[in-house]
């Protein structure tokens, strides 16, 4: 009998990783570019009869900050997902076309040009992200930091003018910026460093549990924390007069706090606090209220004899638009007015794209935001997950409030598209987002999948 020994044998399970699909990113960034250029194109075509004449600069200038941007995701974080960069190159590019279209028609303001600037600052900023920061979880030293940074920001424009009845923008002579823009992303920061520090804490509930009915609610001692940020919320939205970003802020908290603690109680407190929240504050704060009353009653201008305003010559654009649209630059969504380029140029898609494109620029967002979820969940520390998590919460909530306020589902708030809409502080501060998704991407996916076996 041969003499062989049983004992306790070990395989190693060699460590896999996932394709890096660069390439994939490469090509996809091509079609992007092109894309847009065509949009470009189209649009001079459809007003002039002839090629803008600044086309090529146009598509080898945007072609240029893409390949510049893929280069540094290529070299510092070669895991990251393929689908993060092309999805911003390309609704920044619609973004363009569209504010260059709206610009036809207002010769004397023309956004388009200091638009490229500033979406050139933010792929400078992304870049800078995706060099410098290489591992995501150092910003978790910046906790406390951030939010102090953050409640400054949100503070400094309460001493300037108030600009269409917001008191949001910090102007200077020619210069403004909107702070509460970068504010954001320094909340989703400390959010998530605090809750990944606290989450057993705000999970137990102990034997006091309050009860509705089949509903737990956290107790007293764990519900202050939510309370507080929504006292904060409201308290924003009283000093600056700012709907969207109060709601943006709450909603964030929310959102987080409930995949920190996996407990459904804090959805129901928080859509109840908001709720409350905006009942009071849409019923005192007059400019709140004038936006209430403007959503109920869309056509009471009309009816009036005084035409219509905002919200109504918006529900005419996307009527105007159908299924398949006017075709870019034969629509007349300027008639909008002075928004028409910032809160308003939803409007312009879904007039000259139709229901078809709006529908194509919706998937897009909900795919960028899936890929920031999928990111998230795909890591194995908490700070990493809830921050991935908390940014691309970010872009959805701005995309369900602007549009849902655009569409009159709900009250206007006064915030501009990711990428889409006319401002620098928002295109700037969404390239920041995605170099963060990027990142945290770039861990998640290049974390090995294979562990020794024993």
């Amino acid at each position: 009998m041969s003499g062989t020994r049983a004992g306790t044998a070990s395989t190693v399970v060699p460590a896999v990783r996932v394709p890096r699909r660069r390439g994939t990113e490469l090509a996809l960034l091509v079609v992007a570019v092109l894309l847009s250029v065509y949009g470009y194109c189209d649009v001079g075509l459809a007003k002039n009869g002839t090629v803008p004449p600044g086309a090529a600069g146009y598509g080898a200038g945007l072609g240029v900050l893409a390949l510049l941007a893929h280069l540094a995701v290529r070299f510092r974080a070669p895991y990251a997902d393929p689908l993060l960069l092309p999805i911003a190159v390309l609704l920044n590019g619609l973004g363009l076309v569209l504010i260059y279209r709206l610009d036809l028609e207002t010769p004397h303001d023309e956004a388009a040009p200091t638009q490229l600037i500033w979406s050139t600052i933010g792929v400078g900023l992304f870049i800078a992200v995706v060099l410098v920061l290489r591992d995501h979880r150092v910003l978790q030293r910046y906790a406390y930091l951030s939010v102090v940074t953050a409640l400054v920001l949100m503070i400094v424009p309460i001493f300037f003018p108030a600009v269409n009845g917001a008191r949001i923008w910090i102007r200077i002579g020619g210069f403004s910026i909107q702070p509460g823009e970068f504010a954001k992303i320094l909340l989703a920061v400390f959010f998530a460093s605090y809750l990944a520090a606290n989450r057993n804490a705000l999970a137990y509930t102990g034997r006091t549990v309050w009860r509705f009915k089949r509903l737990q609610l956290p107790t007293g001692r764990v519900l202050g924390p939510i309370v507080a940020i929504w006292l904060l919320s409201v308290g924003v939205l009283v000093l600056e007069r700012d709907l969207g970003t109060s709601l943006l802020f709450f909603g964030l908290f929310v959102i987080l706090l409930y995949v920190a603690t996996g407990r459904t109680g804090w959805i129901a407190v928080g859509l109840l606090l908001a709720a409350l929240g905006a009942f009071a504050v849409g019923s005192l704060e007059p400019h709140v209220h004038s936006r209430v009353t403007d959503w109920l009653h869309p056509f009471a201008s009309i009816d009036a004899g005084q035409g219509p305003n905002q919200l109504a010559q918006s529900l005419f654009s996307f009527a105007a638009g159908g299924m398949l649209g006017t075709g870019l630059g034969a629509g007349h969504s300027i008639l909008i007015g002075f928004a028409a380029k910032s809160d308003f140029i939803l409007a312009t898609a879904g007039e000259e794209l139709g229901l078809a494109g709006l529908c194509a620029i919706f998937l897009l967002y909900a795919l960028l935001v899936e890929r920031g979820y999928r990111a998230g969940l795909a890591l194995r520390d908490s700070f990493g997950r809830l921050l991935a998590i908390g940014l691309a919460s970010i872009v959805a909530l701005q995309v369900f409030v602007i549009a849902g306020g655009v569409m009159g589902l709900i009250p206007l708030t006064g915030m501009a598209m990711p990428f889409l809409a006319q401002g620098g502080s928002s295109v700037v501060t969404n390239w920041i987002i995605v170099a963060l998704l990027i990142r945290v991407s770039d861990s998640a996916r290049g974390q090995p999948l294979g562990k020794e076996a024993r």
